[in-house]
Formats: structure tokens, sequence, C-alpha cells
């Protein structure tokens, strides 16, 4: 038995068991509502209509923080959290991923295509996409794919990156065709995509995401990198407190360039095993192909660790070809390769974030009792067996 409306019109608030459980819910098409929730019977969420009708919801049908909600939100009767709606329970706990692959329906729809307004909008499961120009069947779906698949891999990964604001029930991408078009609405001259934080959206020229036009006709350039959607759409997930003094610059954009570079496949796959060998040859060298690298080489200088981790982020985006990519090995180093190699460091830093703890203060729950100097060594050897010389100099 299926229920299309019940998250697309508003619910008002109900007593259930003597007190209101309301909260925000959203479905697996991104759409969104306030509803209570009365209780949980088998594997359906019952929500009530403001006319008192008790409807059910299936769970499976919920996206996964709300499903992440119900799972751990069982409260005694009559306690004090009966009375309050909680967060969603951040994920630190999940285990690590070896792969995301994304096998549902993408839920494509065409919207708008006007070619006398120059106005074509697409939209998937999660994402609504705006372009000036018609795009073909076969580029919606690629879009679609790898928008959904990124999505799929960002919620998975356990560092609570449960982030961004949707309009109208989804997130929102702008493509353009023309660089002048893209400059107009925001782009920065010489970058291939930017995440904008006051309006939660991305704006890409399609040049930057291997799409080219023959003739009329626009398709995929084969040979062109799709790294930066990726990494601009981890941006768009990433929540407020990881932007903070001491992890804005090289943990923002270490995560986005982790996303970025673990290998993609078109049929909507992450492979996240054993993708220390890819990270280390996008930072070394220019990209298999030409498509795309730091091309830092195997010996690289950087300045003190804790300067580094500090630096404002102008400062950081000034010299990003060296920063973007130590930051890419340095978070690459907290989930992977440090102590346990479970990650369990720097998701102390991130919870100490997420409380509120800021600058120098959440670097010292980062330390966890080490020196810099300690810190600086353990990166550099562990680097050093994948055949890359890290130098931290005063």
């Amino acid at each position: 038995m299926k229920f299309p409306i019940i998250l697309i019109f508003a619910i008002g608030s109900i007593s259930g068991f003597g007190r209101q459980i309301e909260r925000i819910w959203t479905d697996d098409q991104g759409r969104n509502t306030k509803a209570a929730l009365l209780r949980v019977e088998m594997d359906n969420a019952i929500l009530q209509m403001p006319d008192g009708r008790e409807i059910p919801f299936p769970i499976a049908k919920l996206c996964k923080n709300d499903q992440l909600w119900i799972k751990h939100y069982s409260p005694e009767p009559d306690s004090p959290e009966m009375r309050k709606t909680p967060e969603p329970t951040p994920n630190f706990d999940d285990p690590w991923p070896d792969r995301i692959r994304f096998d549902e329906d993408p839920l494509i729809r065409v919207i708008k295509e006007d070619k006398d307004a120059g106005e074509f909008v697409y939209e998937s499961a999660n994402y609504r996409f705006n372009c000036g120009v018609m795009l073909a069947p076969s580029l919606v779906k690629g879009f679609s794919v790898l928008f959904e698949t990124t999505h799929e891999f960002v919620r998975t990964l356990p560092i609570a990156l449960d982030g961004g604001i949707k309009k109208d029930g989804k997130y929102e991408i702008f493509l353009f065709a023309e660089e002048k078009d893209y400059h107009a609405a925001g782009g920065p001259p010489g970058s291939a995509g930017v995440y904008i934080g006051g309006k939660n959206t991305v704006l890409v020229p399609l040049s930057s995401v291997g799409v080219k036009k023959a003739g009329s006709k626009y398709y995929i350039d084969r040979n062109k990198s799709s790294k930066t959607l990726p990494h601009e759409l981890v941006h768009q997930l990433t929540p407020h407190p990881y932007y903070a003094e001491g992890s804005m610059g090289w943990f923002t954009e270490g995560i986005a360039e982790y996303v970025a570079v673990t290998p993609y496949r078109n049929t909507g796959t992450f492979s996240m095993k054993n993708n220390t060998k890819p990270i280390i040859e996008y930072v070394t060298s220019h990209g298999k192909d030409n498509m795309g690298g730091r091309g830092l080489g195997e010996k690289i200088q950087v300045g003190p660790l804790k300067g580094f981790m500090l630096q404002s982020y102008s400062d950081f985006t000034a010299n990003g070809g060296l920063n973007y990519g130590v930051g890419l090995l340095i978070t690459h180093y907290f989930f992977h390769m440090d102590r346990e190699q479970d990650g369990s460091r720097i998701k102390k830093f991130l919870r100490a974030l997420r409380d509120g703890t800021r600058g120098e203060a959440a670097l010292n729950v980062l330390l966890d009792g080490q020196t810099w100097v300690d810190l600086e060594a353990e990166i550099a050897r562990a680097y050093a067996t994948k055949g890359v010389r890290l130098t931290f100099t005063n």
C-alpha cells in the first residue's frame, strides 16, 4: 500500500500518548513535512493527519537520517525526551564503507524545457539542476546518477556529514554552457566550480565537468575529469560546525577532495577500498591521462602543521595547489592511516566542533595528548611508506 501524498502536505501537530513528538520528516524523494510520530508498527511509522486520521508510512521510504532517528530514538514513555524532538543521531559509530553503489531509481524528472527562455530544469531524487541549454536524456541520467551516488557516499561516511539545506525539497545546482554566464552568476574567474554557502547552491560550468558541444548538442567528453561536481556537492552537504576555525581549509577542502578523487564509475559506484594509491597519484602527479591532479611531486614541503591547520581560508586558497593537496593527504591520514586506522581521533575532533569547540582548542582534541612535532613525524612516516616524502618545516 502506498501513501503518495503523505509527505507533500503539511501535517499539524497532534498529541500521542499524552505528549507531542513533532519534527520535520523527509521522504526518499526529498519532500519535507512537519508531522507527529505516534508510534512504530512493524515496518511503518504511524503519522497523524490534522483531521486525526492515522497514516502509516513505510520507514524504508524515508530518508536515511529519518530512518536512523526512528532506529535510535525509543525513549521510555514518561522520560523528558518524549517531550522534545531530537536531532538525527550522528553516524560516527557506523563502519567505514569499502564501496558505495547506487542502484536505485534516481527518480529523474524533466521540470522545464523552454528553448525560447533558455531555461531547462531537471530533477533527481535529491537534486534540482538548472541549465541554460537542453541536455540530452543520457546526460541528464549521467548527472542524476552522479549526484545521487555522491549524496549516498557523503551521507554514508561515518563522520556525520549531515548538513545541507534543501530548497523546495531539493539541493540546487546550476550548470552553465558559457563561462561568461558562470562568472555573471558568481563563479570566480579561473575556477572549475563553486559552492555559494549563503544560498546553499553549487555553480559549475559544463566545460569543467566533462561536457562539450558538438553542433547544437552537448555530450560527455570522456577525456575530461568529472571531479568538480562531487567536490562541490560535499561542500553543500558539510554541516556548518565543520567550517569553523581549525577545520576550515585543510579539512573542509580535504574531505571534498577525498570524495572527488575516490574512484568513481559511471554505473554509480565509488570504490573506497584501496583508494590510497589514486589519492597519492592525484596529489603528486597531474593525474592519469592529464585528467587532473595537484602535481606536487613525491617530495612535498609544508610549514608547521599547526600553522597549516590554523591559517585563514584566504591564505589557504591563495596557495591552493599545495594546500588542497596537503589537506587531502592529512584528511586521508586521519581516516585510514592513523593509529588503529578507524578514524577515531578525527571523529573526536569533529564531535568537538559540533559541540562548539573552535580553533586551537579543537585541534588540541585532535592532538589527543601528542605534541605537534610527534604528530608531524607520524604523518611523515606513514606517507614515507607510500613513497611520499612529506616534511613540515619551521
